[in-house]
């Protein structure tokens, strides 16, 4: 089994650090670029992660079905960023960082009802 297959496209995940007084503020800026991430359709998965242990250190994983040539060339490029980065990087407190992940084969995910608070 081959452990780096993109076939399966990649997960992105991506960490940034904010003032915690700027939480409502950082959110905010974040729902329209949010909403506008998960209507692509290569965009398969993205959930924000907020740590229960440092305040203000937000946690993005967002799963696409293409390569990470194919997302730095043209996802990040789109222009819904630019309002959001424009707002949020005053506020980071230390620089955004980026790993990247090769996905496994369908047998290593799980998803159950209850993951999002409803059913069980």
């Amino acid at each position: 089994m081959s452990l780096n297959n993109l076939d399966r496209g990649f997960s992105l995940h991506v960490t940034i650090t904010i003032d915690p007084s700027n939480i409502d503020a950082f959110l905010s800026a974040l729902r329209p670029c949010y909403e506008a991430v998960v209507a692509e359709p290569d965009c398969t998965y993205f959930e924000v992660f907020h740590s229960l242990d440092e305040p203000g250190v937000f946690r993005f994983v967002e799963n696409w079905t293409k390569s990470p040539e194919w997302f730095r060339e043209n996802q990040l490029n789109k222009e819904y960023y630019k309002p959001y980065l424009e707002i949020t990087q005053p506020m980071w407190i230390k620089p955004r960082a980026f790993s990247l992940f090769s996905r496994l084969p369908h047998e290593w995910t799980t998803v159950k009802g209850g993951n999002f608070g409803v059913g069980t």
